[in-house]
């Protein structure tokens, strides 16, 4: 789910659960909310980090978490609102628009009023599901910050390409996909390495294991060592040596 589809289920089980109604006297849960802690907390529980309390500073805090105020938006007849969008009055109401023309928002106790009703949802409105109006609403808040896309990760048996990231090494990078991390040798064969180290942000070729004939090689401190010497006496790279040794070995 993106971040706005699992703000509207919040607000969705919100209204549907009648053990939270409204009072700004317990607004963040405890077991109620007022228009604006509904809102904030449908987005703090979808991992935005909010910090923003009322009405008043919503605008300013979304604005730096990712939001933006979407200019093709009718507010007087809700055209072009999608699933997700916050509606404010900065001086008095929130709501959020959760598609099909329909908004979730908190109203009031069961005596229309903001403070010293009973806990819980006593008429079943206090915070609800209804037809899309417009308050008059002073902006539409839409969230749009891109959400990270997985790097791919190539499977054992096509190879392909892999994205280094904080904390991997060569040995654990060969163990996750070659199921040996001593076959990190060929990694480092592939991408013409003449030591082991690497760095956030490298892109790796990772050989397939149908292309490979199945040789176990365990590489000691004192045998890269070795092959270091190798390299430099006949003037080639680390990588060099080994795949003319693997093709001495075929």
């Amino acid at each position: 789910m993106t971040i706005p589809e699992k703000a509207v289920q919040f607000m969705l089980d919100t209204a549907r659960n009648d053990e939270h109604g409204y009072d700004q006297g317990s607004r963040w849960g405890n077991p109620d909310y007022d228009c604006s802690s509904l809102v904030i907390t449908a987005y703090k529980k979808a991992g935005v980090p909010l910090t923003c309390t009322y009405t008043g500073n919503m605008r300013s805090d979304m604005l730096r978490n990712g939001f933006a105020i979407p200019v093709n938006v009718d507010l007087r007849t809700g055209a072009n609102l999608q699933p997700g969008d916050v509606l404010l009055n900065e001086a008095n109401h929130t709501a959020m628009y959760i598609g099909n023309g329909q908004i979730v928002h908190a109203t009031g106790n069961e005596w229309g009023g903001a403070t010293g009703g009973q806990p819980g949802d006593q008429t079943g409105k206090e915070i609800c599901i209804a037809p899309y109006f417009n308050f008059p609403w002073d902006f539409c808040l839409r969230y749009v910050r891109e959400e990270p896309t997985p790097t791919p990760q190539p499977t054992p048996s096509d190879g392909g390409t892999y994205i280094v990231q904080k904390g991997d090494t060569l040995w654990g990078i060969a163990e996750r996909f070659l199921g040996n991390g001593s076959d990190y040798i060929l990694i480092m064969t592939a991408n013409h390495l003449t030591d082991s180290m690497i760095y956030p942000g490298q892109e790796l070729i990772i050989p397939g294991l149908s292309h490979k004939k199945t040789i176990t090689i365990t590489i000691d401190e004192e045998t890269f060592t070795l092959l270091n010497i190798m390299a430099s006496g006949n003037n080639m790279t680390i990588g060099e040596v080994v795949d003319k040794l693997l093709e001495d070995a075929r």
